[in-house]
């Protein structure tokens, strides 16, 4: 079936407005599907995944897509639409502009220098490279240039994953058990799941499996008072919720009203009455200094780069300078600090990010460990056989796309040492006397 000649169009005019990088590429796509509603909903998605081809290959569709030069906007466009539906779809092609088509369809990629492969910019490959070697960072480069899977978490509050399972099949949605997540479903096509009953009811959510296990790792128990520190849209607070059986009290902190405002019909979908969202406007907030000591367990899903969200956001790649990295560093350092401080003695922490390099993941933590004695390292291989998660991992969580089929991630567990007890004050007089 061939697409109309507008879809071409389209696809330029926005691929114009995203390769500025002035925004998110999917803020700018929605907010042009919202100007053009005459865009049906098979129409959004062929856009939306042509865009999002040009962004994964742009070095590879730059360096030999041009003729003398930079290729131009028609021809990107060409280019990310017969990389997702192949070029016979297309209609409304000059004959030079097929011919053009089938001799970059002809290109043999794994021919191609490291970095044209790995269609990154020269400092994030090199960083990758400096961190796994060339061989795996070549590797972990393609997979980051493929689509991420579509994963579910099931919301033990209101159905069970077998349940789920087969109402899906009814749909007829085809969803198959995440290995590590033991509420995490994977779908392999992306079908419009806000129609579901399912998902009006709150009985499923939208989540990447390693997002999914980092809530399972905080191991959050009935009755405890739990702080999600950067909550942003919710996944993981509805998920620790769930974890927690709707008991005690969970607090959900973010600095961004926009963010927050988007966990409320989340919230009300999801049946649980244990969240409390709260707008802070620092790390040092009085909000969170009133709870300092209080707190039984907090999640850190720390402000990183998100390079390991890049099958997903593939302009991440491009929008971030290698200058965030270490203007992160600071931040990550600085959140870390302020949410420790809401530990009781005993209480766990986990540090993570979404983030595939050392310079915002174990630096970070060992820095903290550093400077905070009353804090200890829990090895991720003992936590990670509490929970029953059949994931081999040493000291930290760390999942990558090409070894585990989920969004890259990072986690640390650090526990607050039990304080010690303060002796009477009549005590420790005849102690000092004694010395």
């Amino acid at each position: 079936m061939r697409l109309p000649p507008a879809i071409l169009g389209s696809t330029e005019e926005v691929l114009r407005e995203i390769l500025r990088f002035t925004a998110p590429a999917d803020v700018t796509l929605s907010r042009y599907f919202k100007d053009h509603q005459r865009l049906g909903s098979r129409e959004r998605g062929v856009v939306a995944e042509a865009v999002y081809a040009v962004l994964r290959n742009k070095t590879f569709f730059t360096e030999f897509g041009g003729t003398g030069g930079t290729p131009s906007m028609r021809r990107l466009a060409l280019l990310g639409l017969a990389e997702t539906v192949g070029i016979d779809a297309l209609s409304g092609l000059h004959e030079d502009e097929t011919e053009f088509l089938n001799r970059m369809q002809q290109i043999d990629r794994s021919l191609l220098p490291p970095l044209a492969q790995a269609n990154m910019p020269q400092w994030l490959f090199d960083k990758l490279v400096a961190q796994f070697g060339e061989p795996e960072a070549k590797e972990l480069s393609a997979v980051l240039n493929t689509p991420a899977p579509l994963d579910l978490r099931v919301n033990s509050i209101k159905a069970n994953r077998d349940e789920v399972i087969a109402k899906l099949a009814e749909a007829p949605i085809a969803a198959e058990p995440t290995p590590y997540s033991p509420l995490g479903l994977r779908i392999k096509k992306k079908p419009a799941l806000q129609n579901l009953p399912l998902f009006k009811e709150g009985a499923i959510e939208v989540q990447d499996e390693g997002s999914q296990v980092l809530a399972q790792i905080l191991a959050a128990r009935r009755g405890e008072m739990v702080v999600d520190f950067c909550a942003g849209a919710g996944g993981k607070t509805l998920a620790l919720g769930a974890t927690m059986r709707n008991t005690g009290r969970l607090y959900a902190f973010d600095v961004s009203e926009k963010r927050l405002s988007k966990l409320k019909p989340r919230l009300a979908r999801s049946g649980l009455s244990n969240v409390h969202p709260v707008l802070i406007a620092h790390e040092r907030d009085a909000k969170i200094k009133r709870l300092a000591g209080k707190i039984d367990r907090v999640l850190v899903d720390a402000p990183c780069s998100g390079l390991g969200t890049l099958r997903r956001n593939p302009d991440v790649k491009w929008r971030q300078p290698e200058t965030a990295v270490a203007e992160m560093q600071e931040k990550q350092a600085s959140i870390l600090d302020g949410a420790a401080r809401l530990l009781k003695g005993g209480g766990r922490l986990v540090y993570a990010t979404c983030s595939l390099l050392n310079e915002e993941n174990d630096v970070i933590v060992e820095q903290f460990l550093a400077s905070h004695p009353d804090f200890e390292l829990v090895p991720m291989s003992k936590v990670l056989a509490e929970q029953k998660i059949d994931l081999e991992m040493d000291q930290y969580l760390k999942l990558l796309p090409h070894k585990h089929n989920t969004d890259g991630f990072f986690a640390a567990v650090l526990e607050r040492k039990p304080m010690a007890a303060k002796k009477p004050k009549a005590e420790a007089t005849d102690a000092a006397a004694d010395e």
